[in-house]
């Protein structure tokens, strides 16, 4: 068992992927699941350019907006979701203090934004 708001707390958010260690039943290369917390103005910091994920973004509390080419999607009530694809460029913002789960798949490393330092 688990607690989401702890163990993502950890690891930018993510639950489970390609990036847990290999002796960890939560490493997976077929699926990433994403619990994140986002303050309120809280944006992703470059678009993610290049794709080669299907990806399923869950809102769980708040407002938050997905930008993706030629639309912007408002998620603002809980259950609302959008999907994208493999091709698809994207970005995110925190219209206010928002929770929200991400399923990505596969699981294929190459998307981290760099922490600053």
């Amino acid at each position: 068992m688990g607690r989401a708001a702890v163990d993502a707390a950890g690891d930018r958010g993510w639950l489970l992927g390609h990036f847990k260690p290999a002796d960890d039943v939560r490493h997976s290369g077929d699926v990433e699941i994403k619990w994140g917390v986002h303050p309120k103005g809280d944006r992703r910091a470059e678009w993610v350019t290049g794709e080669k994920r299907t990806a399923l973004l869950m809102l769980i509390s708040g407002r938050f907006r997905v930008e993706l080419p030629g639309r912007s999607v408002l998620l603002a009530d809980q259950g609302d979701y959008v999907v994208w694809g493999h091709g698809v460029d994207h970005s995110w913002y925190a219209e206010e203090e928002a929770v929200v789960l991400t399923v990505r798949w596969p699981s294929v490393p190459g998307y981290a934004v760099p922490l600053e330092g």
